[in-house]
């Protein structure tokens, strides 16, 4: 395989195909390629949500780190993350269908949950990561606007059935934590990691 070129070369490379991880890189203005990193997502037996989604990020990252040298990249770190959330001990996944998303939306219409999000940096020399948790509150939502909410499209694949930088921000009453974080990238502990291996921000062009 031959290597990919660069008009500029990366200051970081995200090993996910997440939109709004790229968005959030971009607005802090951390120049990045985006590489493909497929991981199995199953929890292990006994093993809690936090040091499931931490083992995710950092599984995410490595496998990221591996593409680099196999395809010949230019060297730089390579970020992993993985969010989901949590309601009464028990991950909220991705809707099977409307009614899984219906009975999803319907648990946490009122209530309060959690959302998890690891992001891991990995380089060269070592691997680091690090874990944001913000509680999420919901007002009391009818079945009419979750059955409209399904039809938009929006909830068929987020995790816990909405988007809260999406339509489904007006379901939500109160957060208490980071808002990038349920969106998918903590900026406060992205930045933590930059500046630990070094990565540059605001790097000129990114927003253009």
């Amino acid at each position: 395989m031959s290597a990919v070129v660069f008009d500029v070369v990366p200051d970081l490379y995200l090993a996910s195909q997440s939109p709004r991880r790229r968005e959030l890189l971009r607005q802090i203005g951390v120049r990045h390629a985006v590489l493909s990193a497929a991981i199995p997502e199953q929890p292990s037996a006994g093993e809690t949500a936090s040091v499931y989604v931490q083992r995710l990020a950092r599984e995410k990252a490595a496998a990221g780190f591996l593409q680099v040298g196999r395809q010949g990249l230019p060297l730089a770190p390579v970020l992993g993350a993985d969010t989901l959330g949590l309601l009464d001990g028990e991950i909220l996944e991705k809707p099977r269908d409307q009614a899984h998303a219906h009975h999803m939306l319907r648990q946490l219409s009122g209530r309060t949950h959690q959302v998890i999000t690891a992001v891991a940096l990995h380089s060269d020399m070592r691997q680091a990561v690090r874990v944001s948790t913000t509680e999420v509150s919901f007002r009391e939502l009818s079945d009419a606007e979750i059955a409209h909410y399904w039809e938009t499209g929006e909830p068929r694949d987020k995790a816990g059935s909405y988007a809260i930088q999406g339509l489904g921000a007006v379901f939500v009453k109160e957060i208490r934590g980071s808002y990038s974080g349920v969106v998918g990238l903590p900026i406060e502990s992205t930045l933590e990691l930059l500046r630990e291996f070094a990565v540059p921000w605001w790097s000129a062009g990114v927003n253009a």
